[in-house]
């Protein structure tokens, strides 16, 4: 019963946080923190010491890429949090960088150990850190960046001064401003994020790439651009033009980084994307994977993209978030915050249970923690027009208030089961074939109604199998 209660109860509480509707940092987030720190501090330790990143395919994507930007996410939302330390939040009883020192170091670690690049080294061979590989070398740039920030013990300073300029270098001398993450395989918002991760670091190495930022700008305008006139998901570096059309985990990740890069340019990309992606639809609201007018994408399931139902990108919308609280638009922060809280289903030991499922349970089981304790963090960039408004959606109300009700439904009837049972008065259950039938039946029916039909009949049909079976008192 309290597996049921609490999480709804802790969902409701943390939706009504101030902080989710405007600038600031989430009691939830800071929560987070305290509770998923150790944990990422050992997992990180003990799989560095397993080497079983070595032994991955290539085409295991989120065992080999999610370990690694998983990471990263943390780092950043450590990061977030020690700047609103500094200026002034102590609702943590410890520093961030104080009391996530020893996470700090394994994820950093992490993300440089040579066999968590092994995937990378059979793409690239033995230059893998040299050329191209632009996912991996922006990880470890960002990796590296926030180490230096946050603990300033200057380990790493030298190799990521040289994969700074070395990176930015063959960027800059690039035909479009475009480099490859594989051989063939070219993704904008990846190069976007590696502009972003070079700018970042001049703040600890006290350089300055302002004049790269602005030639980098090229690789994201005019011809380069998709039909709505945002960046594409994929592109051909070679010949500087889109391969296809914009995506929505890939436009809410961009507009997480473009005002820090090009202010204006990320106004507008953000109007783009809210008027092409962002729906409200069976009673949830979000950001699609597709753009309102392709046909036929409203379901989908990918590494990248995460499940699409009914339009709605699951990580699109939590990106999403991120985006919407970097550029000042809490009125979709607001809503897209509080579904996310709903379906993160926060335990008593501080596990998000949502997010864990849906990450990679052998290779990267916190990746979605780390994800929403970095995207909760994100604040306004400087001089953003912020709008207030949004709701809490219906969606996120559907979530969380029938299933406590359903808990405390299942702990009377464990009372009255236990009543009954010290009055030697044993139960019986009617029919119990066709309710056997039944429940098996509706087991197997939820998850395919989940993804064939709307989500709330899969969900109904969830409900009534685990209230199976019915019982009654034996008569005598």
């Amino acid at each position: 019963m309290f597996f049921y209660i609490y999480p709804a109860v802790r969902g409701l509480v943390s939706m009504r946080d101030p902080a989710l509707e405007g600038p600031g940092i989430p009691r939830v987030a800071w929560r987070l923190h305290r509770n998923l720190t150790p944990r990422y501090a050992v997992w990180a330790q003990e799989r560095v010491a397993r080497g079983r990143a070595a032994s991955l395919s290539t085409d295991d994507i989120s065992g080999t890429e999610w370990p690694l930007f998983g990471s990263v996410f943390f780092l950043w939302g450590t990061e977030n949090l020690q700047t609103a330390w500094q200026d002034g939040d102590r609702t943590a009883t410890l520093e961030p960088k104080v009391f996530a020192r020893e996470a700090i170091i394994a994820a950093s670690e992490l993300v440089i150990d040579p066999k968590h690049a092994t995937w990378v080294q059979k793409h690239w061979g033995s230059n893998y850190l040299k050329r191209e590989d632009v996912f991996y070398r922006m990880l470890v740039i960002s990796a590296l960046t926030s180490r230096e920030k946050l603990l300033q013990d200057g380990t790493y300073r030298n190799l990521l001064q040289d994969q700074v300029e070395a990176f930015a270098n063959e960027l800059d001398t690039s035909a479009f401003g475009l480099l490859d993450d594989y051989p063939g395989e070219c993704y904008p918002g990846d190069v976007m994020a590696a502009v972003a991760a070079i700018r970042r670091a001049d703040a600890v190495l006290g350089t300055d790439h302002t004049a790269f930022v602005q030639r980098a700008l090229r690789a994201f305008d005019g011809e380069r651009l998709t039909r709505h006139g945002l960046p594409p998901y994929r592109a051909d570096a070679r010949k500087g033009r889109p391969l296809s059309e914009s995506r929505g985990c890939g436009n809410s990740y961009i507009c997480i980084l473009a005002p820090e890069l090009w202010p204006e340019k990320a106004h507008e990309w953000y109007r783009i994307h809210d008027d092409h992606f962002w729906q409200a639809k069976w009673s949830a609201v979000g950001f699609r994977e597709f753009a309102s007018d392709v046909p036929g994408s409203d379901w989908l399931l990918d590494v990248d993209a995460g499940p699409v139902l009914a339009g709605h990108g699951i990580a699109a919308s939590a990106f999403g978030t991120g985006a919407a609280r970097r550029n000042g638009r809490f009125d979709h922060a607001y809503p897209l915050a509080t579904e996310m809280l709903a379906t993160a289903w926060e335990l008593p030991n501080g596990v998000l249970a949502g997010p864990r499922i849906l990450s990679n349970v052998a290779d990267a089981p916190m990746l979605g923690e780390a994800a929403i304790l970095w995207l909760l963090t994100i604040q306004p960039a400087p001089g953003t027009e912020l709008k207030h408004g949004g709701n809490i959606s219906l969606f996120a109300y559907l979530i969380l208030v029938p299933i406590p009700i359903l808990g405390l439904w299942r702990g009377w009837q464990a009372i009255c089961r236990f009543r009954t049972a010290r009055k030697g008065i044993e139960p019986c259950v009617p029919l119990p074939t066709i309710q056997a039938t039944l429940w098996l039946c509706l087991m197997l029916g939820a998850p395919l109604t989940l993804w064939l039909c709307p989500w709330w009949i899969g969900l109904s049909l969830l409900i009534i199998a685990v209230a199976l079976p019915i019982r009654r008192r034996r008569t005598t």
